[in-house]
């Protein structure tokens, strides 16, 4: 009698020894990508400083004439009326470098890294590696309201794109690279390793499958470490304390979140309408920053607060101390100011004036519930947290990574219920009012199908003989 690993009399091995051998290679390939995903999430990771770095110099020279690394806030300028001039200026070099380098490092990342994965195989041009992060630090440290996360994940997308395109690895292992080297940027900036490995799962790989989240993890755990190495170990967004909530404020957290989903429907649906706006103007797309810049600076001569990425605003706003006149600028001033610059096609991210725009409504909301029902014993950093992440569950419909990005960020355990209420009520009015979100609409209308679910691949567990 043969062994499993003995051929048969036609001289091919037996079904046992071909499984062995393909299993062997798997394991051989998840080690070989997830080796190359550590590799790319120690230099993503050094990325990630040195565009904050390039922040902080940019936001030297412009607003204060100064050459520095050194954090300095653009909103504390004594510019006057002559701020208007930095962002234009700004919005003509980042259009200029989109119209001669690459129009690929305009928008906001996150929704360019899903069109390349659904669309081209996961191949982004290697050119973005350097345009993108270098034309995000012009745009934000010439008083851009945008953050660092989008063009960072951007930038660590590309990466792992361009690592897989020139090793020539298979489309699917190629696409887990680029989830990796985003996430892994993501780490980086925050310091939120399982909240990252959630945004891959609900924007980028569409799949649940153990060789895709091995590379992920590992990418994420190395990009928190570099997190912690380059930046430190505290919190990312410090707030106080927050006591356990009872069955009152959790329902009004729930509440609070239906307020929330409606706003992010208001401001999703906004920006893009300002984008169709711009569109139809009767002068080359490569301006169009310049006119972006220009409400950029106009509105900054007013409000400050909304000029830069404004981690600072989220940081005051989770304290429960800002005054209400500084939370309604923080809200409206900071959208219009985003949307328009957004829209107008410049280099920027999405998550910091999402945050930015939710935590100060959360706190508006838990003002007004504090006054008309002190029975709900409302917390307002805890309503601002509720806010905040309630804003990007109901914007991005990414619920897990929103709710867990919250926590992460934050360090503040319980927190978990009130944020799961305030959440999932805000993504179940998005999910009913807004058909994409704010990551799919552009990728919808250019005919790109992305899936809404989870499925196995069939072709991997259904054999020939059951069609026979």
């Amino acid at each position: 009698m043969k062994t499993n690993s003995e051929k048969d009399i036609s001289g091919t091995p037996s079904k046992n020894s071909a499984e062995i051998k393909e299993n062997s290679e798997k394991v051989k390939r998840t080690l070989y990508i997830s080796g190359l995903a550590l590799i790319n999430a120690v230099i993503v990771g050094f990325i990630a400083k040195a565009l904050i770095l390039l922040i902080n110099f940019f936001t030297g020279l412009f607003f204060y004439g100064q050459l520095s690394l050194h954090e300095v806030f653009p909103s504390q300028n004594n510019l006057g009326y002559w701020v208007i001039v930095i962002p234009v200026a700004g919005g003509i070099i980042v259009g200029m470098m989109a119209r001669f380098g690459s129009r690929a490092i305009r928008g906001h990342g996150i929704p360019e890294a899903m069109e390349k994965i659904f669309k081209e195989e996961s191949k982004i041009h290697p050119v973005i590696t350097i345009l993108k992060p270098l034309s995000a630090a012009i745009s934000i440290g010439t008083g851009g309201p945008f953050g660092a996360e989008g063009p960072i994940i951007s930038t660590g997308g590309a990466l792992g794109s361009f690592c897989g395109q020139t090793l020539h690895i298979t489309a699917q292992e190629r696409k887990v690279l680029l989830a990796a080297g985003a996430t892994a940027g993501m780490t980086a900036i925050f310091g939120t390793p399982f909240a990252a490995i959630l945004l891959a799962i609900e924007l980028l790989l569409f799949e649940f499958s153990a060789r895709s989240f091995t590379p992920v993890m590992i990418a994420c755990v190395t990009g928190a470490c570099m997190h912690f190495l380059l930046f430190g170990t505290d919190p990312t967004f410090p707030m106080p304390a927050v006591d356990q909530s009872d069955i009152n404020s959790v329902i009004a957290y729930s509440l609070m979140g239906l307020v929330i989903g409606l706003a992010s429907v208001i401001v999703t649906k906004g920006m893009y309408l300002i984008e169709d706006g711009f569109e139809k103007l009767p002068i080359h797309w490569m301006w169009w920053p310049a006119i972006g810049g220009l409400a950029v600076g106009i509105i900054g001569t007013f409000a400050p607060a909304t000029l830069g990425v404004g981690y600072e605003n989220i940081t005051n706003a989770l304290s429960g101390e800002l005054p209400v006149t500084v939370l309604i600028s923080l809200c409206f001033w900071k959208f219009i100011s985003w949307a328009v610059a957004l829209g107008s096609g410049t280099s920027g991210g999405t998550l910091a004036p999402l945050l930015t725009i939710g935590s100060s409504l959360g706190c508006l909301l838990g003002m007004a519930v504090q006054n008309y029902f002190p029975q709900a014993h409302i917390s307002l950093p805890l309503a601002a947290l509720v806010g905040m992440a309630a804003m990007f569950a109901g914007s991005a419909r990414a619920l897990l990574t929103s709710i867990v990005f919250a926590m992460e960020t934050t360090m503040q355990e319980s927190t978990l219920l009130p944020l799961i209420a305030g959440c999932v009520t805000s993504y179940l009015v998005s999910f009913v009012l807004m058909r994409s979100t704010i990551m799919t609409e552009k990728i919808n209308r250019r005919g790109v199908a992305l899936p809404d679910s989870y499925h196995p691949d069939l072709l991997e567990i259904t054999t020939v003989k059951n069609f026979a």
